[in-house]
């Protein structure tokens, strides 16, 4: 019983401030891919990035035990349909255990507005069980762009949970990230990123993405607030993409994530 109220404890005051985001290529690259379009993960991180794919897209990624922590455990699914008009995208997040659970639906939706400007918004509801507490859920936004000045570099941005009339027992806390890429040589990103949480000091994050081979990418990442050094591969061969994350916590330790995403090549002309 003690274990299970210290954890409770422990997953009450730490998720709520810094859950596992969503994508294992993301977190490898220490989330400074706001700039950066890749795959359907972007729902969670930055929804303008969705308007550049050009097919639908499932993807499920997991944290098994963060920390060590099963407890913590962590999943995500999204799902993209591509139209003529724009894309939609679907998610949903799970995390918790028995005493504390959370859930999160969201959609989004990216355009572009030009061929070097895109658009995404996405909303969602997210849910928390608290056992022998009751439980309560709340609305929110997110809203982001990516500019491409050049065919090679792009700023992006992302403004989340803006709404401040949520539910002050379900912490949304406003959250703003700027960042750009650039592509040195063909397919190799360089990466950099800042963003500022309301009541926390600004987290620097820069990130690096080296195709080796053909159909295998090596990345690294590293951020401070916290800090936290990260790595990871991925693997894409014909309609599959296998990404996997490894990251360094400075007092929590190792934590693994591995996502898959399918590709229907189902391009909207």
């Amino acid at each position: 019983m003690v274990k299970k109220i210290s954890i409770f404890f422990f997953s009450f005051h730490f998720i709520i401030y810094a859950q596992t985001s969503a994508g294992a290529k993301q977190i490898a690259l220490s989330n400074s891919d706001v700039a950066l379009s890749k795959n359907v993960f972007y729902l969670f991180n930055n929804p303008s990035g969705l308007a550049k794919l050009k097919q639908r897209e499932f993807g499920i990624f997991y944290s098994p035990s963060p920390f060590g922590v099963k407890e913590l455990a962590t999943g995500y699914f999204a799902y993209n349909e591509p139209t003529s008009f724009g894309n939609f995208t679907l998610g949903f997040m799970t995390y918790g255990f028995k005493l504390y659970k959370e859930n999160q639906f969201q959609i989004g939706y990216a355009y572009n507005l030009k061929s070097n400007i895109h658009f995404g918004t996405a909303v969602y509801y997210k849910s928390v069980i608290i056992e022998r507490y009751g439980s309560g859920g709340t609305f929110n936004i997110s809203l982001g762009g990516i500019y491409d000045l050049t065919k090679f570099l792009s700023i992006g941005f992302v403004i989340k949970n803006p709404l401040r009339f949520v539910d002050k027992q379900i912490s949304s806390p406003l959250e703003y990230t700027f960042g750009t890429s650039y592509e040195v040589i063909n397919k190799t990103y360089l990466l950099l990123a800042i963003q500022k949480e309301l009541d926390f000091p600004f987290s620097f994050r820069f990130g690096i993405e080296y195709p080796v081979i053909k159909y295998f990418t090596l990345r690294f990442g590293v951020m401070n607030e916290p800090k936290i050094y990260s790595a990871g591969i991925g693997i894409n061969y014909s309609y599959f993409k296998l990404d996997y994350a490894v990251t360094m916590h400075q007092e929590l330790g190792l934590t693994h994530q591995v996502g898959i995403i399918v590709n229907f090549n189902s391009e909207i002309k």
